[in-house]
């Protein structure tokens, strides 16, 4: 009997070692939804180890426990590779940025969230899936007055970026093959300081390979947007997936040293961050913290503070 719950627990934990280290070898899309659980997996694979070694004392279990607290500290280095100096908290914010996807079919929600907004202080609001404050919309450009998406340069209404000050040169992208419309790009000037604001929403990575072509296209685009930058909204995936990696090693992005989980919302603090704020020297993050309701939506939303280094 003892010999039978061994051999459970190894086989199970050698399938999940084998699946996460995978992407060492290969970055294989229809794995990629795992390559973003990599700390979580290896931590699980460590305490299958644990209870395997207890059940039976052989060098299999500690070969996997090894392995298994091998990938989980390289998930954390990996996770925390890009993090940015921080930021003295004295420091007064450049700006503050909001960053949610409040899911399309939330109308429910539509008016709570566009109060949450209004009251948020944030000088940039970043909606994906918007249509549930389409209708709210009226009340929302009160506070800001500036915006691109439903409606204008689309007709969709997937992206919305809403801003206090004026839109300079507002356009929308297309991003990868799947998906029409869900990139904007514009420049805010704040009291003589520019920077450059792209709101993206990517496909989820197992659908064939367009998340990798959308992030090959966020890296043609970046590089002709001189200056300070920031590349915010939803991903569909963490900061672990290799495609991800890439881009922020290849365009010089940064971020906080510990992204909040936003999904899944059962999860909370223990889910993953797949919503992202990232940014881009000479900008700096002082601060990304989570918006502690969901409103309705499957993703948490982001609250964002920048700085401008001289």
């Amino acid at each position: 009997m003892r010999d039978t719950i061994f051999c459970v627990f190894s086989v199970l934990t050698t399938l999940v070692l084998a699946i996460v280290s995978l992407r060492y070898v290969r970055d294989f899309y229809l794995l990629s939804f795992f390559y973003s659980f990599q700390v979580h997996l290896a931590v699980a694979a460590a305490a299958a180890s644990i209870a395997a070694l207890l059940v039976k004392r052989h060098w299999y279990g500690l070969l996997t426990l090894g392995l298994s607290v091998v990938l989980a500290v390289h998930g954390v280095i990996m996770m925390r590779e890009f993090a940015e100096p921080a930021v003295e908290e004295n420091r007064p914010a450049l700006f503050k940025l909001m960053s949610f996807n409040i899911e399309n079919d939330n109308f429910a929600n539509g008016a709570a969230i566009a109060d949450m907004a209004i009251a948020s202080g944030a000088d940039v609001v970043n909606i994906l899936e918007a249509e549930p404050v389409l209708s709210e919309l009226p009340r929302l450009l009160k506070t800001y007055p500036y915006y691109i998406g439903c409606g204008v340069g689309m007709q969709e209404c997937d992206t919305l970026v809403l801003s206090k000050r004026p839109l300079i040169e507002p356009r929308i992208r297309n991003l990868g093959l799947l998906w029409r419309n869900r990139l904007t790009i514009s420049t805010i000037d704040f009291d003589g300081q520019k920077v450059n604001f792209l709101a993206a929403h990517l496909t989820k990575p197992y659908y064939d390979e367009f998340h990798g072509l959308e992030i090959w296209d966020l890296a043609e685009i970046i590089p002709s947007l001189p200056g300070p930058l920031v590349l915010a909204g939803d991903f569909n995936t963490s900061i672990l997936a290799p495609d991800v990696q890439w881009l922020m090693r290849g365009q010089g992005l940064g971020t906080v040293s510990l992204e909040p989980a936003t999904w899944p919302i059962a999860a909370g603090a223990f889910g993953i961050p797949i919503d992202h704020v990232f940014s881009k020297a000479p900008l700096r993050l002082k601060s990304v913290r989570r918006i502690q309701d969901s409103f309705g939506s499957n993703h948490f939303g982001l609250m964002a503070e920048f700085v401008v280094d001289p």
